[in-house]
């Protein structure tokens, strides 16, 4: 007979959290839980909602489906990260990593699309806006053209034409749109003078706004031969026709003054026999035209390899100039004998503290040739042109820029000179070295250890410094004989400025693939330098 056997309960507890376990919850709990922070997110992600709503709209009013698309599984993605529990990491990435998205890698592959294209003035738009804008351009009105009654109308900020032909028949358009009939138009007294989802404007608003509806060309058909509805007061509209003719089979463009026809041959624009192009012209895409420019057509290569070589040589003199002058002044202040370093110190550092664009302002005024500073006090009125003459404005520019670089370079360097064991040194001194040799063969390797990165850094910089030499000298005196818009100071990235934003027509092409071409440059040299420095280590 066997005795049953009693099964005792399991009295073992589970593991307690540890301390940290259990203050890392509650660090969890309070950044995702309570009503405050709830409440805080529903507002902030309603305001972030609404502005992706708006964006959504226009763009898909602007047919860009595929942005659209993309701004609205964004916002569902950020709205779904930040209702749901857990996912803590990611809540705080998300802003970052839009933001490093729309200002960096969005930003850097539109400018090499860019490159890749001819936009810039005269080739900023698709051809059927090209055509529109020729058309438009070439238009005059009807003779004898019949009245048409016009009531000027609105919607998300867009006008409207809202006609009454002759016949009594009611069509709705803008410029963008041609006219289409509408049937449930609101008539007053035979015109119509509403129609549903569209906002009428009053004849205050009329005046308010006349130069705009004043140029409002509404094309009467989606064929632009058939003219288009323009109006003088914003009560009655005519018709125009343009003196060019657009034949879509042949894909021609016909000038009935003269009877040339400009054909399209590729080029991005109606280009006639005899090479004469019709502008506005559109956007298409030229492959390596842009780069193939910039180093075979004479008037650009010529200046642009002028710009490159000054570039290199602002660049390594900047550094060199600075890193010397902050070395010695490192030292010097380094010195146990030198008295009162502090406040020696505090006055080496104020360049640096003032912001750099101030005082390349600063310094302009005074180098200015008839009532400068320098010019009148330091030199008794001289006549001196320190930033007119390509030599003087060349120095001027190595001057102030030593002036707001060797601060830093006497910072880092008192740093990596303090950080040097005084036992090293002492060893050398006992060994019978020179004061010259310890600095040659001890304290310089040492040093470079630690600022060699930031000379790479500096050179990068100073490679890209727009701000000096455009606050400066404007990158003048210019050079009348450069194909493109460029002064015997500018260094390559105030030359992308100016072919992009300065002058009559803009580049952006062009601009674009030399900003390709700077990337190239800049990574090519940071690459190569950082590898060489990696020799340096050894010595720690």
């Amino acid at each position: 007979m066997t005795t049953p056997t009693i099964e005792e309960p399991d009295t073992a507890e589970a593991p307690r959290p540890t301390k940290r376990a259990r203050r890392a919850a509650r660090i969890a709990e309070a950044a995702s839980g309570g009503w405050k922070v709830l409440l805080f997110k529903v507002i902030a992600l309603g305001i972030i909602d609404a502005m992706a709503l708006y964006a959504i709209l226009v763009l898909v009013q602007s047919d860009q489906w595929v942005i659209a698309g993309v701004v609205l599984a964004v916002t569902a993605f950020a709205n779904w990260i930040y209702f749901s529990r857990g996912h803590l990491p990611a809540k705080y990435l998300i802003p970052g990593l839009i933001f490093l998205f729309v200002f960096q890698i969005f930003a850097a592959g539109y400018t090499g699309y860019v490159a890749f294209t001819n936009y810039g003035t005269g080739h900023n738009s698709t051809k059927e806006s090209a055509i529109n804008a020729l058309m438009l351009s070439a238009q005059e009105r009807v003779p004898d053209s019949p009245a048409y009654e016009l009531t000027i109308v609105e919607q998300l900020g867009e006008l409207s034409f809202l006609v009454t032909d002759p016949d009594g028949d009611v069509r709705l358009g803008g410029e963008e749109r041609p006219l289409e009939p509408v049937d449930n138009a609101e008539m007053d007294g035979g015109k119509a003078v509403g129609v549903p989802g569209y906002n009428t404007l009053s004849f205050a608003q009329i005046v308010a706004d006349q130069q705009r509806i004043a140029d409002m060309s509404v094309p009467i058909s989606d064929d632009p031969n058939d003219g288009a509805l323009r109006t003088p007061d914003g009560s009655v509209a005519y018709a125009y026709v343009s003196k060019l003719v657009y034949d879509e089979a042949a894909d021609t463009m016909t000038d009935t003054r003269t009877g040339v026809v400009y054909s399209d041959n590729g080029t991005g624009a109606f280009t006639a026999p005899d090479g004469t192009e019709l502008l506005p012209g559109w956007q298409i895409f030229v492959g390596f035209d842009n780069f193939t420019r910039a180093f075979t057509e004479e008037s650009i290569r010529a200046p642009f390899f002028s710009v490159l070589t000054w570039t290199f040589v602002f660049a390594f003199l900047s550094v060199f100039l600075c890193f010397a002058a902050g070395l010695f002044l490192a030292i010097v202040f380094n010195d146990p004998r030198m008295k009162s370093k502090r406040y020696y110190r505090v006055i080496m550092i104020l360049p640096y503290a003032f912001p750099g664009f101030l005082s390349a302002l600063v310094w302009a005024g005074m180098m200015n040739q008839e009532f400068g500073f320098i010019n009148v006090v330091l030199f008794g009125g001289a006549d001196i042109p320190w930033l007119t003459n390509e030599w003087l404005a060349k120095f001027s520019i190595l001057l102030v820029n030593l002036w707001l670089g060797f601060p830093y370079m006497f910072l880092i360097c008192t740093g990596a000179l303090q950080a040097i064991p005084d036992e090293l040194q002492e060893a050398a001194r006992v060994d019978g070295a020179s004061a010259w040799q310890v600095f040659r063969n001890i304290k310089l390797p040492l040093l470079f250890v630690a600022v060699a990165p930031l000379l790479i850094a500096s050179f990068a910089y100073n490679f890209n410094n727009f701000v000096l030499i455009y606050m400066l000298t404007g990158g003048g005196p210019r050079d009348v004989s450069a194909g493109v818009n460029v002064g015997a100071t500018d260094i390559l990235i105030s030359m992308v400025y100016k072919v992009a934003f300065v002058g009559s027509t803009a580049d952006y092409g062009l601009a674009s693939a030399f900003s390709i071409i700077i990337f190239l440059l800049v990574g090519t040299i940071s690459v190569i330098a950082f590898r060489r420095t990696k020799a340096l280590e050894e010595l720690v």
